[in-house]
């Protein structure tokens, strides 16, 4: 498996493979890697020539230190995964100095508002920090198609926002959810959890589903109150937001309009882990 820490190797590489009519499928990552981040995986195999998978926990996009400091690093165990799938697959897992060359700073996007929206509410620069990182994935991969989940569904808007306004060749691609048996979102973060808080973390996307049934006759006001409600009675979660949106713009949804498609996002904290989710309601 053809695996590179630095991009002048990387990029000499691809350029060494690359035909005219090749497809290049590309999968970032922050490693910790779990079945999600393979199910992308194996779409690219299936849509391209090659893959290219990077590994890199990206510190610009961590507006709380502790979280950074925390987030699980499990590169050897990741490249077991990745072989085990299939070893064609080329890694990308550079240093920090290798993407920021000495200057780890953000740079300033404008998203159209997109980033004003629930995580952009509550993680101040974050996603100056994706876009910054993404960008210059980009740049280095020169990928045709890139995936990203739909749990990070505001995320994956701002992507195809940045791709857009920088008039980028890069197709980019939101996959399904995957999700544990109890319908947790699968995450990295879920690393950190405790078997016992693995399990009740199924109030989240249990809760999803029931919001989704009651947005069909109720105002999104009111279904944000059961909620908030809801997770008043479980005193290990900290409900850090619910939000139903718009899908295109991110804008809370004041009052419901047939010819639009809404969707819930919801952010809650367990023992100091972050955990969030999201679910189309159309």
């Amino acid at each position: 498996m053809p695996i590179f820490y630095g991009k002048a190797a990387l990029i000499d590489y691809l350029k060494s493979i690359k035909t005219q009519n090749s497809t290049i499928g590309f999968v970032p990552t922050m490693g910790a890697l779990h079945q999600g981040h393979l199910s992308l995986m194996q779409q690219s195999l299936a849509e391209n020539d090659t893959t290219v998978v990077s590994i890199f926990v990206n510190p610009t996009q961590f507006n709380n230190p502790e979280d950074l400091l925390k987030y699980p690093r499990t590169l050897e165990a990741d490249i077991e995964k990745i072989r085990g799938l299939n070893t064609d697959i080329v890694l990308y897992a550079p240093a920090v100095d290798d993407i920021y060359e000495g200057k780890v700073l953000s740079q300033a996007f404008d998203f159209d508002g997109l980033e004003n929206q629930m995580e952009g509410k509550f993680r101040p620069g974050h996603f100056d920090g994706v876009g910054t990182i993404v960008k210059r994935l980009f740049e280095i991969v020169t990928p045709t198609n890139a995936y990203f989940g739909e749990k990070d569904f505001q995320q994956l808007q701002i992507v195809k926002k940045m791709v857009s306004k920088n008039k980028l060749k890069v197709n980019v691609i939101g996959c399904d959810i995957y999700r544990e048996s109890n319908g947790l979102a699968m995450s990295s973060r879920n690393e950190r959890l405790t078997e016992q808080e693995r399990s009740d973390a199924s109030i989240i996307f249990t809760t999803l589903n029931l919001a989704k049934e009651k947005f069909k006759t109720n105002s999104a006001t009111d279904v944000t109150k059961w909620v908030e409600k809801s997770f008043d009675k479980n005193p290990s979660f900290d409900l850090e937001y619910f939000q139903i949106a718009d899908e295109t713009t991110l804008t809370p949804c004041l009052r419901k309009s047939d010819n639009k498609n809404y969707r819930a996002f919801i952010a809650v904290t367990i023992n100091n882990i972050r955990l969030i989710d999201t679910i189309s309601l159309n």
